[in-house]
């Protein structure tokens, strides 16, 4: 069972915790985290690029020159994929590039970021964030304190205004709620700050 310092906002150990070994403590399955860092990027994508194909192109209703006899090579319209402004092949439409993954294999995936991020002692747990009024420097204070400067994730129990705007306009700088968690996210994030009300949330959910 790993056992974790519980930190306060001056980078001070204030306690420790035990983490659950089926969330934080298991082999990180890296199949499954690629897979689900695939399925959040396609996801993300709006799927709006569109071209014309040759039957949508304005024009070219009229044949260039005769079939034979000019030594040039037949051609039927100025609008064919070939010519200049002609139409594209096999031109891109605007589509959906959303799909699911199952249940089981993002449950799996959660589990193993979570547990990459113990393994290279990434995940820092917080006793808790006091902010007496929206203030993007006490939270940048504190994140220098833990020594989480450049990307960090911060994992909140539930939604706190004051946190999430002060913490905002840091770049690099992400929050989320327990329930709006991504592999993506914590991945890309240097340091996940776990607030210590949150972790066993996380533990309740993915038990």
């Amino acid at each position: 069972m790993p056992k974790v310092a519980v930190l306060d906002m001056a980078g001070k150990e204030v306690g420790q915790i035990d983490l659950s070994d089926a969330i934080f403590g298991m082999e990180p399955n890296a199949v499954v985290m690629h897979e689900m860092v695939k399925n959040y990027l396609a996801n993300q994508r709006q799927g709006t690029q569109s071209a014309l194909t040759r039957s949508e192109v304005s024009g070219g209703g009229k044949k260039p020159w005769r079939q034979k006899g000019t030594g040039h090579a037949r051609q039927g319209s100025t609008r064919a994929p070939q010519w200049t402004h002609g139409g594209i092949v096999f031109a891109p439409k605007p589509r959906s590039y959303r799909y699911t993954v199952n249940k089981k294999v993002r449950r799996l995936a959660m589990k193993s970021a979570f547990s990459s991020k113990v393994l290279d002692n990434d995940l820092i747990v917080l006793d808790d964030i006091q902010l007496d009024e929206f203030k993007t420097k006490t939270i940048a204070n504190m994140l220098s304190a833990l020594g989480a400067d450049k990307k960090a994730l911060i994992v909140l129990p539930e939604v706190n205004e004051k946190v999430i705007k002060s913490a905002r306009n840091i770049p690099g700088v992400k929050t989320a709620q327990v329930n709006t968690l991504n592999v993506y996210d914590m991945l890309d994030a240097n340091k996940l700050i776990v607030l210590k009300g949150a972790v066993s949330k996380i533990e309740e959910v993915y038990a």
